[in-house]
């Protein structure tokens, strides 16, 4: 029986009650995170519970639990759902109150909603590497908040989706973000590229991670703007997130990157990164 935690309780999903006037469902008015979960264990928690109050901060709002309080009710919800590789997922919102634009009462208590379930790493996208479609950035202009108000990234997904691609990769005026739910890195001559982390991208904990690798394996990294016509011409392309780890992009548009095929570069991280995470999992 799947166990939830909802606004300070944990309970089976059949009891779960969240008001019609939760702001979250009225505005998209919270924030989430997701944790990755290896053989049970989780993964840049500390992280991800940090950016997750980032973004509470940034709209304005208090989760009405630490951060301490936050890992302990992700770590039960791992073990009371026997999580082996999976997820936590956390939700909070500005909570239930009149449909009014304007913040409600401070007396109105925050939504904290978590949740975690087993969730296989999709090992032939990551070994073989996936297509992407090109696809232009309408989001808002503060993406470097994880909040609820998803619908550009959702609309991106699908039409990817709908040309036969994994991902959706998004650019303002020819000029590459960020992939509708991952961050993107270009190769070209040995040097790894990326978007800045600015209000443009959201920040990711994988991207984060990879950027930590390529300093201790001494590649060099320009977290800079390029195009999407640099991006048809870098050697390799690869997405990151915390459920897509490091992927390979090997076409953009119908055009292959570099070979066609997961590049040496990419490779290399990506055996990096699997030493990060526990040794029955990297097949080591």
């Amino acid at each position: 029986m799947a166990i939830y935690f909802v606004d300070g309780q944990f309970t089976e999903k059949e009891n779960l009650k969240i008001s019609v006037e939760d702001r979250g469902y009225y505005f998209g008015d919270g924030v989430y995170e997701v944790i990755k979960v290896y053989e049970g264990e989780l993964f840049t928690a500390e992280e991800h519970l940090n950016r997750l109050v980032e973004s509470a901060m940034k709209i304005k709002l208090t989760i009405p639990f630490t951060q301490q309080q936050l890992l302990e009710i992700a770590k039960k919800l791992v073990q009371d759902n026997q999580i082996g590789t999976g997820h936590v997922y956390m939700q909070v919102t500005r909570g239930a109150a009149p449909r009014l634009h304007q913040f409600p009462d401070p007396t109105v208590a925050p939504v904290v909603v978590a949740y975690a379930v087993n969730n296989p790493r999709p090992e032939k996208a990551i070994d073989n590497g996936v297509a992407v479609k090109s696809v232009a950035d309408v989001r808002w202009l503060r993406c470097d908040i994880k909040s609820l108000n998803l619908l550009g990234n959702v609309l991106a997904k699908q039409e990817a989706f709908e040309a036969g691609c994994t991902e959706a990769i998004l650019h303002r005026d020819g000029v590459v973000t960020e992939g509708s739910s991952s961050n993107l890195f270009g190769v070209k001559d040995g040097k790894v590229y990326t978007h800045p982390a600015t209000n443009l991208i959201l920040n990711g904990i994988t991207r984060q991670v990879v950027l930590k690798l390529c300093r201790e394996q001494r590649i060099q990294v320009e977290e800079k703007p390029f195009t999407l016509d640099e991006a048809f011409a870098m050697d390799e392309f690869f997405l990151t997130s915390t459920t897509s780890e490091i992927t390979p992009i090997t076409s953009i548009d119908g055009r292959p990157i570099g070979t066609g095929k997961p590049g040496t570069l990419t490779v290399n991280l990506q055996k990096a990164f699997a030493i990060q995470i526990p040794a029955c999992v990297a097949g080591e």
